[in-house]
């Protein structure tokens, strides 16, 4: 599409008795805009880091990228009035491409002329928008019902519809999306069945100095690199699977060397993304730009997850610690304090990345001295590269495993007859349809649950746990493609389900399961 059109459009919002002139800004040639004299041409419209991602995403100069703030300020002033007017009758409003044309939609014609006059297009279309919301609403409150290659749906305010999308890898999948609509009782004069490649997924960060888990222990991240990030070894074994701070499956130990040496690489899923930054614990991160050895007496801080952000000194470099475990040599000895679970967690001095918590005596309440490993040392040994504020952008998560947990090993005993177990019965109607079979609050204990699917389906299993936010998260997974499907998991008291999801066929299923 071509940004840099030489379009100027005169904009007059009505008012009570008055007519206030704006002008929407050329986005090229040499003349731009004339700005007002005063404060309110003093105040950016945006800093210079913004300035600098729109003129590089939207091919445009810094005069142009300001002009077109500018124009979507004053745009935005015209729909609030407009949109004040118009009442009942308003449908939405929308910029073009090279945000110097503004639309009105209405479902009223004789608001056509004052929206001529307040200098944007309008449009008579036939669904209001508290309509079309209330559509989407109605979706919304079906949405356990949608099938996986159902993307999501929202409202196109520009066509004045509500859309669902359906996933064009999935076969039928348009057709799902349409039996999702019609089963959730809306009007299909409402709603427009749209193809989409889109495959969301939820995304984290990766943040040194914040919680991860194996199983029962925790520890804390040291430093993002490209792929994943780096902690201390003594935390967890090569193909040890870790969970994030939200408790959402996160990646799996890589490498792992201790003793002789304190430090892994966990490689993350595609949910996570690497950045360039460590926890403060006081609301803020810290930026990571380099990775510069600190010398001994300089400042040095220290972030874990059970103690937060604790400062100290560099005390020696090339320190050997003979832990119970056994001898790790090349650590750097500081006064900082640490607790357990904070092993693994970054050492920083200024905005250079140090290294990794290993390990000391002492605590945050008396003192201490603490030990880490050499962020340096990782990075050369395991070829990583850190991720750091000098990048251009944070590179995803790369080599992903699934952005599922692994599907769980059937316990010796599956035979669908857990003691004390409690049995639930349902129907799929569809390939491709999920359906949750209960909601339960359980204690803290081991979860073991057998689902039984028609002869020649393949359903699959899900435990999903409720995190905070009340988001559901899958902590486990029964996915082998046999007509039997079964479960373990070790979990915290909390609420959960269990839902099957359709890989091929219909029919009825029966789930058994228990918490011992």
């Amino acid at each position: 599409m071509n940004r840099r059109r030489a379009l100027t459009t005169a904009a007059v919002i009505v008012t009570a008795g008055a007519a206030v002139a704006l002008t929407f800004p050329a986005f090229a040639g040499t003349g731009g805009r004339e700005r007002p004299d005063g404060a309110a041409a003093e105040r950016p419209l945006a800093g210079p880091e913004v300035l600098a991602a729109l003129s590089r995403d939207f091919g445009l100069t810094t005069e142009q990228a300001t002009d077109r703030l500018a124009a979507e300020r004053e745009a935005a002033a015209a729909v609030r009035t407009v949109k004040a007017e118009a009442g009942a009758a308003w449908a939405g409003a929308w910029l073009n491409d090279a945000a110097d044309t503004l639309t009105i939609a209405v479902t009223d014609q004789a608001l056509a002329d004052d929206i001529r006059a307040a200098g944007a297009e309008p449009k008579i279309v036939p669904h209001s928008s508290a309509a079309l919301e209330q559509v989407k609403a109605t979706l919304d409150t079906n949405a356990d019902e949608a099938a996986e290659s159902i993307p999501g749906w929202y409202v196109d305010a520009a066509a004045n519809t509500v859309v669902v999308l359906a996933r064009t890898d999935v076969p039928d999948a348009e057709a799902a999306a349409a039996e999702f609509a019609e089963a959730s009782g809306v009007d299909p004069a409402t709603v427009r069945v749209e193809a989409s490649q889109e495959a969301p997924k939820p995304l984290f960060d990766i943040v040194g100095g914040d919680a991860y888990t194996l199983g029962n222990a925790r520890c804390s991240i040291g430093f993002a690199v490209t792929g994943g990030f780096v902690t201390a070894g003594h935390c967890g074994q090569a193909g040890a699977d870790t969970r994030g701070v939200n408790n959402a499956p996160q990646g799996e130990f890589a490498v792992s060397s201790f003793p002789q040496d304190d430090f892994a690489v966990v490689r993350t899923n595609a949910d996570w993304t690497p950045t360039a930054s460590v926890n403060d614990y006081n609301g803020g991160v810290l930026p990571v730009a380099g990775a510069e050895v600190a010398p001994v007496g300089a400042s040095v801080c220290r972030s874990g997850s059970t103690t937060g952000l604790h400062c100290g000194e560099v005390q020696a470099l090339n320190a050997t610690v003979n832990y119970a475990e056994g001898t790790v040599t090349g650590l750097t000895r500081t006064s900082v304090c640490a607790e357990p679970g904070d092993s693994g967690g970054a050492f920083i001095a200024g905005d250079q990345a140090q290294g990794v918590t290993s390990g000391g005596s002492g605590d945050c309440t008396r003192g201490g001295v603490t030990f880490f490993q050499p962020v340096a040392e990782i990075l050369e040994r395991n070829n990583l590269t850190l991720v750091t504020t000098g990048d251009a952008g944070t590179p995803p998560a790369t080599e992903p495993p699934a952005t599922e947990p692994p599907a769980t090993e059937p316990p010796a005993e599956a035979d669908c007859a857990a003691e004390g177990g409690v049995r639930r019965e349902g129907t799929i109607t569809r390939p491709g349809q999920r359906r949750d079979a209960v909601r339960f609050r359980a204690p803290a204990g081991t979860h073991a649950a057998c689902l039984t699917a028609p002869a020649g389906a393949d359903f699959d299993l899900y435990l999903q746990q409720q995190v905070n936010g009340g988001r559901w998260v899958t902590v486990a997974r029964a996915a082998t493609g046999s007509g039997t499907e079964t479960l373990t998991f070790e979990g915290a008291a909390g609420n959960y389900r269990y839902r099957v999801a359709s890989a091929s066929g219909t029919g009825d299923f029966g789930l058994q399961f228990a918490v011992n």
